[in-house]
């Protein structure tokens, strides 16, 4: 029975995880991956095999959360490569990069922003593959 394998990448505000070997695994395995993320008011997306915590967490918390469960995988950290971040000027998120944006908030942008920002809010969902 092959291990998960749990890629993470940090956005600031949130979190996302891809299961790299998701086509590997047992139904059990997939279960119990659904529902650990389930327990945290995550998102579990299976056509690109990722899932997603709104909640700030580092690397090492993750780690210790993922051990602490009956959850048996082996989680890597993924580093984004660090390029010209550009902040929200407007609304709530105001002064924060659009890297550290939660993933929900970025789809309603995506959907209901017009203004010159734009292309910085499709960048960043296509950064996440959301």
């Amino acid at each position: 029975m092959a291990t998960p394998t749990f890629i993470f990448t940090s956005f600031g505000s949130s979190f996302k995880v891809v299961v790299e070997n998701l086509e590997k695994l047992s139904v059990e395995q997939i279960q119990s991956i659904e529902l650990f993320v389930q327990n945290r008011k995550g998102i579990f997306d299976f056509t690109n095999y990722t899932f997603s915590i709104q909640k700030r967490i580092d690397f090492f918390e993750f780690e210790k959360l993922v051990e602490s469960t009956n959850l048996k995988a082996h989680c890597i950290l993924k580093e984004l490569a660090k390029k010209k971040e550009y902040r929200v000027g407007f609304g709530q998120y105001k002064g924060m990069f659009y890297s550290e944006l939660p993933d929900s908030y970025l789809i309603w942008l995506k959907s209901n922003y017009i203004g010159s920002d734009k292309k910085h809010i499709e960048s960043e969902i296509k950064k996440r593959r959301l």
